[in-house]
């Protein structure tokens, strides 16, 4: 089977290209997902827009009210960016985990999101900072909140003519506390069993704020609602941190069985995980029994 595609010089021409009537068309940005998918058959795109030389989806940029990240930005990258650093170190925490140095340079912020896997690991950052994804299109550009956008497996609530231009993340309160976690069958380059990305503030001994997130726990992302719900306002007891992680292991995610792992197992290792993170983080250093 033919491909029509188009390697796109401008981002009017990606944006044309995606307009075009017919066939749905398929955006390749670093390929480490749509090239092996394309090599196993799973995918087989009619039209493919090829957007990696596009430099208006690269770059980062500090903004009134937060961080602009390019779609185009890959992990590579973002682990070096001093902004970056000072801005969503969550972020490039996360960009840590993915796969070896190949693949982090050119693995792209953009195509995690576009992408939609489950077993991402950037999206659980990005949901528990509060990030923001821009989508342009010829008729003009809007933004949706991350966890909003990533609306179930591998979906998106992407038009088929828009493009993944940029996230914002938003300021980060002073004195906010973040921390992720990933485990999967080694120390790295394995795709997750699952990842936790929290985003905390405290005051005295009380949490005052708090957003959290979870990957390969469902069939998306996840903002662990329940957790959020439970601890907001609550002191700092080890036992309360054990007992909301437990809870949350209970109802804010939805794992399966695969071939990486169990259900069971990876409610358990969720809540151990879970209450950990947020033991050291509030500096309650909770460990479930």
């Amino acid at each position: 089977m033919s491909v029509d595609v188009t390697v796109a010089r401008s981002l009017r021409e990606a944006l044309e290209a995606l307009a075009r009537p017919g066939a749905p068309t398929q955006v390749l940005a670093g390929g480490t997902d749509l090239m092996v998918e394309l090599r196993t058959g799973r995918a087989r795109p009619e039209r493919v827009v090829d957007v990696w030389k596009l430099g208006e989806l690269r770059g980062v940029r500090a903004e009134s009210d937060g961080l602009r990240i390019g779609a185009l930005a890959t992990c590579a990258e973002l682990r070096q960016d001093p902004l970056v650093a000072r801005g969503a170190a969550l972020v490039a925490a996360a960009c840590a985990e993915v796969g070896a140095e190949q693949i982090q340079a050119r693995a792209t912020l953009g195509g995690n999101l576009g992408t939609a896997s489950p077993a991402a690991d950037l999206n659980p950052a990005l949901v528990a900072l509060g990030a923001r994804v821009r989508l342009v299109s010829l008729a003009g550009a809007r933004e949706l909140s991350c966890d909003e956008f990533l609306a179930g497996y591998r979906r998106t609530l992407r038009r088929p003519d828009e493009l993944v231009e940029s996230v914002l993340v938003p300021t980060r309160p002073a004195g906010e506390r973040c921390g992720l976690r990933k485990v999967g069958t080694r120390r790295a380059q394995s795709i997750s069993k699952l990842v936790v990305a929290l985003a905390l503030s405290v005051e005295g001994r009380r949490i005052t704020a708090l957003r959290a997130a979870a990957g390969s726990v469902g069939p998306r992302t996840l903002r662990l609602a329940g957790l959020e719900r439970a601890l907001v306002g609550a002191a700092l007891e080890p036992q309360l941190l054990r007992a909301a992680a437990l809870r949350s292991a209970r109802e804010d995610i939805a794992p399966i069985d695969d071939v990486r792992s169990s259900e069971a197992y990876r409610r358990q290792v969720f809540a151990r995980v879970l209450a950990t993170l947020l033991g050291e983080l509030s500096g309650a250093f909770a460990c479930p029994s």
